[in-house]
């Protein structure tokens, strides 16, 4: 499966950034040895179902730190029996607009 997740705390830094909260999410997602890429506003991550539930619980958990709120938005591509698609959903689109 992959998750492709968002998460910030609403208490942000001073000029209203959560770039130190998210880094801290994104350490947890790196560490977790797990395929990912993390863009300007989510962070996708590949694995099996609780491995990559995990991940986003200790991601958030981490992004929270000294918040009492978080926000997480979560979207899931969940199919059974595909690994490697993180690369291949984007090979196959980049295929198609070259063969447009």
């Amino acid at each position: 499966m992959i998750v492709a997740f968002s998460v910030s705390p609403a208490a942000a830094e001073s000029d209203g950034g959560v770039s130190e909260a998210v880094a801290r999410a994104v350490r947890v997602v790196r560490e977790s040895g797990l395929p990912h890429r993390t863009g300007s506003m989510f962070t996708e991550i590949e694995g099996e179902w609780d491995e990559v539930m995990d991940v986003v619980k200790r991601a958030t958990d981490a992004a929270g730190e000294g918040a009492g709120r978080v926000g997480l938005v979560i979207k899931a591509d969940i199919r059974p029996g595909y690994t490697g698609q993180l690369d291949a959903k984007l090979d196959r689109v980049e295929a198609h607009l070259r063969d447009a």
